[in-house]
């Protein structure tokens, strides 16, 4: 998993300029008004920055370095530093009034998978939500999210827990930043589909990196994702660029027949809808054309309906034995043709079970 390195405010003692010159004035016994002449500034200047209420600009420090003899560098990252350290206490003052914001995101998840650290105190879990989600404020977020859904067609899975599927896809999308590919290119991706419908008989340690490969070949990072609290997706597919494509898969039933359909529906928005569409899919997907061409994609490339109707049409095509010759005969894993039974209602999904393979992937 990625970590996120993320700014956490750590209480701690900022000086400002005006305290130091303070000091070197008195130590060297030079009156304030005798300074200020020296360096062209005038009384109220210094006094306010003596009593910190003035900053010490880039020229006023080359100024105090020619009198002082202090370097105009020392001066100036005094300031910077004491300005730097104020900001920190006000945004943390502000965090405290925002806490409520971050309860509805899975922050125990976030941490168990190591996007972000453990926080120190509810203001500094949004402190590192927002740096997980690259967002400098809560505003800016909201914003970028509302876009985001319209994008995502209004799926049906922003309503059950916006913040977990938000959070969920930020998690896709950090961990493909790791991922090199190629620049993108349909035909390499079509003919690597074709490569990868043969992994299905392999178990998750053979096919999962030969997957990850070919797909980055083709210029598609895949990443998996097990789903967080909240959530009830399958996949998701957006576009990092125009020539790296994101294709996410959450994990959520283990069975070979819902991973590898989930798989080749994703793919199926990747090589068949634009590079400005983005998709978040649910088991029970939305009823658009997108994803009706999405679900016959994935089912005809599994089994093309063409051997799928001839074999439905036999008298034996529920019995375990005729489908065990059958997804031989395809070069494909048996629970893949079970599945696709169960869906077209021509056996109950209480049939041949044992013949879907169940897997855990390293994600």
């Amino acid at each position: 998993m990625s970590t996120v390195a993320v700014n956490q405010y750590n209480p701690d003692y900022a000086v400002h300029p005006g305290e130091i010159l303070e000091e070197t004035l008195d130590a060297r016994g030079i009156k304030k008004t005798e300074f200020a002449q020296r360096c062209g500034l005038s009384v109220k200047t210094v006094s306010q920055i003596i009593n910190c209420k003035a900053p010490v600009s880039p020229e006023t420090a080359i100024q105090f370095e020619r009198v002082l003899g202090v370097s105009a560098n020392i001066w100036n990252n005094l300031d910077a530093h004491y300005r730097l350290h104020q900001a920190k206490i006000a945004n943390f003052k502000e965090l405290q009034r925002k806490t409520a914001w971050a309860k509805n995101f899975p922050i125990t998840q976030l941490v168990k998978g190591g996007w972000i650290a453990k926080p120190a105190s509810k203001a500094d879990t949004v402190d590192k939500l927002l740096g997980f989600l690259g967002a400098g404020t809560i505003k800016a977020w909201q914003d970028r999210f509302k876009s985001t859904q319209v994008a995502y067609r209004s799926s049906s899975a922003f309503k059950s827990s916006p913040e977990a599927v938000a959070a969920w896809l930020r998690a896709c999308e950090l961990e493909a930043e790791d991922i090199d590919t190629a620049s993108f290119d349909a035909t390499v991706f079509k003919n690597n589909l074709l490569k990868i419908r043969a992994f299905t008989e392999k178990g998750p340690e053979q096919f999962e990196p030969q997957v990850k490969q070919l797909c980055a070949e083709s210029g598609v990072a895949v990443v998996l994702v097990p789903e967080f609290p909240g959530t009830r997706l399958s996949g998701a597919t957006r576009w990092l660029s125009k020539d790296k494509a994101l294709l996410m898969l959450s994990l959520r039933h283990k069975s070979d027949d819902h991973f590898w359909f989930s798989f080749f529906h994703e793919a199926a928005h990747i090589f068949l809808h634009g590079k400005k569409m983005l998709f978040v899919d649910e088991i029970k997907s939305v009823d658009t054309p997108e994803e009706h061409a999405a679900n016959r994609f994935a089912a005809n490339m599994l089994i093309p309906d063409q051997d799928f109707h001839r074999f439905v049409a036999r008298d034996d095509c529920k019995s375990k034995t005729a489908i065990l010759v059958f997804a031989k005969d395809l070069v494909i894993a048996p629970g893949i043709v079970v599945g696709r039974l169960q869906h077209e209602g021509i056996i109950p999904f209480s049939w041949h079970a044992d013949l879907k393979r169940t897997f855990e992937l390293v994600a």
